[in-house]
């Protein structure tokens, strides 16, 4: 059975009276409180691995719900439990970390931080990439669970995740006993807000949904000398031009047309002087695929592609190129077919089939998926998107996401209010159908 099929056929199979009649009002009831806590955070925003502020306010947030709340998990991440009853174990993800970025928006709330990256360089910060609404959806999805305890049976683990845009933070947890101190889940969702969607839609990905990322820097030695006398020197520039060009047959040649992939060279530097050449050009590269075979055959053909133009070049060994592959890359995102169409049926439900749609997978990356990747067998995940285009910029637009800011840009300015409504609804009637009570189960 394909997986529009399976669709249908969960969809026909949905009763409306299982959906919380009050959730959206309950929600917008809410809202004024939680859009302080959202411009709260918009306002403070903090960099990798350095949300203790924000973290405090999501524990504070849990313990009011009444959560078990631990903090301090793999660094600055938050755990948060609430036990109700025999069944399954269903995590909710929330990331934490803001941008070295400064903003551009003009709210009035805008962020004026700054703040030392780990290069130890002060940089300006704001959260350009939605996760302020995400923690603050967290929050609102946590009070509504707590709420509606009488309506699910089992177990939800929320965690505040530190450190995504490093792609670090989901490891940390893990090594940080994530699924050993904390009961382990069956279920692990997320969402994400969308720069290519009209705010408060939800868009769903079967299959692969986000790229696996490596990023990969090249040394290209030479031999350095006189601009004026190239005969007696070996040009890296030169030799890493050829590079720069030839990687791109890795894309247009090797792989298939079908198979989508990305090789980029973000970075190039070498030399000091208009006439000397010198010894060293060192590339820097972003590369993008889905598949683990993909993956492997990228990364090995970067090597042999750089690799053989230095043999072309006269270079002998001691001169050939250096790769290294940074090892905080990232896997692929996957979601689970089954659990991803069945998120869908019940999102399909409760919004109308007007805002809810398939969307087509993005090369950008994530390490939500370390989280199934740690026990595939049993643990299944999916990650949504919850569009955040005010709609007066989306009809103005034409609904072409190239005419808008995008995730990352200093302009990125959210439907804040659309994004968390939504994302709440959607986190809570999805956990209460994989939480629904043996009885309905």
């Amino acid at each position: 059975m394909t997986v529009i099929a399976a669709l249908s056929l969960l969809l026909a199979a949905q009763p409306a009276a299982s959906q919380p009649p009050a959730l959206a009002a309950d929600l917008a009831r809410d809202m004024p409180g939680l859009i302080a806590i959202y411009r709260d955070l918009h306002a403070n925003p903090e960099l990798s691995g350095q949300e203790k502020r924000s973290a405090a306010i999501m524990a504070a947030e849990a313990r009011k719900a009444g959560f078990e709340v631990t903090a301090g998990v793999g660094g600055t991440g938050v755990v948060a439990v609430l036990r109700n009853g025999p069944g399954p174990v269903v995590m909710l993800r929330a990331d934490m970390d803001a941008l070295p970025v400064a903003e551009q928006t003009g709210l009035g709330f805008a962020s004026t931080v700054r703040a030392r990256g780990p290069d130890g360089q002060e940089t300006p910060v704001m959260h350009a990439c939605g996760h302020d609404t995400h923690m603050t959806a967290w929050i609102a999805t946590a009070r509504r669970l707590a709420a509606l305890r009488s309506r699910w049976s089992g177990t939800v683990v929320m965690i505040g995740q530190p450190a995504e845009e490093t792609v670090g933070g989901a490891q940390a947890m893990l090594k940080d006993g994530l699924y050993t101190r904390f009961p382990k889940p069956d279920y692990v969702l997320a969402f994400h807000d969308s720069a290519s969607l009209p705010a408060g839609h939800i868009g769903y990905t079967p299959g692969y949904a986000l790229a696996a990322v490596d990023t990969v820097d090249l040394l290209v030695k030479g031999v350095g000398g006189h601009g004026a006398a190239p005969a007696t020197t070996r040009d890296p520039i030169v030799l890493a031009a050829r590079i720069v060009t030839t990687l791109q047959t890795l894309v247009a040649r090797e792989i298939d047309p079908q198979d989508a992939v990305v090789v980029t060279v973000g970075s190039i530097h070498g030399g000091t002087k208009h006439n000397i050449i010198p010894s060293e050009v060192r590339l820097q590269l972003t590369v993008r695929s889905y598949a683990p075979e993909t993956r492997a055959k990228l990364l090995a053909g970067i090597a042999r592609v750089a690799r053989g133009e230095a043999i072309a070049a006269g270079l002998d060994e001691a001169l050939m190129p250096v790769m290294t592959v940074d090892p905080q890359s990232g896997m692929a995102t996957f979601n689970d077919e089954d659990l991803t169409a069945r998120i869908a049926a019940r999102f399909t439900a409760h919004f109308g089939g007007d805002r809810v749609r398939p969307v087509r997978p993005v090369m950008v990356s994530e390490d939500f998926p370390e989280y199934r990747a740690a026990d595939p067998a049993r643990i299944k995940s999916s990650i949504f998107w919850v569009g955040g285009v005010p709609r007066a910029k989306w009809e103005a637009a034409g609904g072409d996401p190239a005419r808008l800011p995008s995730l990352h840009s200093p302009f990125w300015a959210p439907d804040a209010e659309a994004v968390i409504g939504a994302a709440a609804e959607a986190l809570t009637v999805a956990t209460l159908d994989l939480l629904a009570p043996p009885a309905t189960r």
